[in-house]
């Protein structure tokens, strides 16, 4: 049978998703699929930003098999920041600074009904809201890599995936003009930041984890013994003018991306991707954005390179004298903004960003796996 299948579950909705149809999608598809499964569900529909997250740390989540999150890739990130944060405060933690995070305690649904829905795409194949109601009503698991982003002193959250650079000021851009509709938001924050093309100066430290791209049982094998003898200390470091960082522990399927953002990732490797755009013109640069549409490989670019990493350092360089002008800060802090998960966050000073093995439950499938398996049907 189903094992893993719930029988209770605390539902989060945000009516602000995209075009507000977050609401209307529960009640109309997700809720009755619930019912007939005969799944008790406890539903908020949140009100503000971070109201999820004030009510799992004081909800009493042991009365529940699952969360399940319905709204875009922001609100999903909160709720998995929510439960892992939940999940160090109820083994006694430090939560201010978390080196070794201990996992969340019950399994995340994703229901899509946001603008990218990254999550959904990784798990389910596609945008998709009942598709992803039966996964959770099976009780279909996958263990998933998660990120702690941190400074030198504190927790700042945790994460699936994050960008810096085009990435973040298209994103911080787009915050700015909420009062336009979401498509028309995202389009104009895209255009205006790429018409406005800065690279960031910032040096970036990084720990390779050393896997060879055809990776086999007896590769991995054998860069576990590396590992095992001192690769800890082989950081390596560079120094320049990127227009774009993407760090992903996941693929980071999107309709845009149909191979994903980082297509050399895996749900749950242990491992992150680490893509830098180092500074290039704008034709170029648009050269390399139009190829996550397609299915041409979007890093075969001199100016592109990608790592495989499990822990990364970034440490932005703020200009001085003469070219102070060319700071492209978007507020009077000073801070730098980043892209985690669709949400926006800011940060002036470095940036340490970890991967935690298989740190969440997330109700979906491995999609890798789906396609690479070959299912014969013998029913007719």
């Amino acid at each position: 049978g189903f094992q893993n299948r719930p029988k209770s579950l605390k539902v989060f909705v945000n009516p602000s998703s995209h075009k507000r149809e977050a609401t209307n999608i529960y009640y109309e598809k997700v809720a009755p699929l619930f019912k007939l499964a005969d799944i008790k569900t406890d539903v908020t529909v949140t009100e503000y930003e971070g109201h999820a997250l004030s009510v799992l740390k004081e909800c009493e989540l042991q009365a529940f098999d699952g969360v399940v999150c319905v709204g875009g890739d922001g609100s999903v990130s909160e709720v998995a920041h929510g439960l892992l944060l939940r999940a160090q405060i109820d083994a006694g933690k430090d939560t201010e600074y978390v080196l070794k995070p201990v996992r969340a305690p019950v399994p995340l649904g994703v229901i899509p009904a946001g603008t990218t829905n990254i999550l959904a795409h990784t798990l389910y194949g596609i945008k998709h809201a009942v598709t992803a109601t039966l996964h959770i009503v099976m009780g279909h698991i996958q263990a998933v890599d998660v990120c702690t982003f941190s400074t030198p002193s504190k927790l700042l959250r945790f994460g699936f995936s994050a960008m810096f650079g085009f990435g973040a000021r298209t994103l911080a851009l787009a915050e700015k003009h909420r009062w336009m509709p979401s498509s028309q938001r995202r389009d104009f924050a895209f255009v205006k930041t790429l018409a406005d093309l800065k690279p960031e100066e910032c040096e970036l430290s990084f720990l390779p984890l050393q896997i060879p791209q055809e990776d086999t049982h007896e590769k991995d094998r054998k860069k576990k013994e590396r590992l095992k003898k001192g690769s800890k200390d082989q950081w390596q470091k560079i120094q320049g003018h990127f227009l774009n960082v993407s760090i992903m522990a996941i693929p980071c399927l999107c309709s845009m991306a149909p191979r994903g953002l980082a297509p050399n990732t895996r749900l749950n490797n242990g491992s992150m991707a680490l893509i830098v755009v180092q500074n290039t013109s704008r034709t170029e640069f648009i050269k390399h954005l139009k190829r996550y549409t397609s299915a041409k490989n979007q890093f075969n670019f001199p100016f592109v390179e990608t790592y495989t990493v499990e822990e990364v350092k970034v440490q932005p360089r703020l200009k001085s004298g003469p070219d102070a002008k060319e700071n492209v800060c978007l507020n009077v802090e000073g801070n730098y903004p980043w892209n985690i998960d669709g949400d926006l966050m800011k940060e002036a000073s470095e940036v340490h960003v970890r991967v935690h093995p298989q740190l969440i439950d997330l109700y979906g499938v491995n999609t890798d796996v789906l396609e690479s398996s070959q299912v014969t049907c013998n029913c007719i």
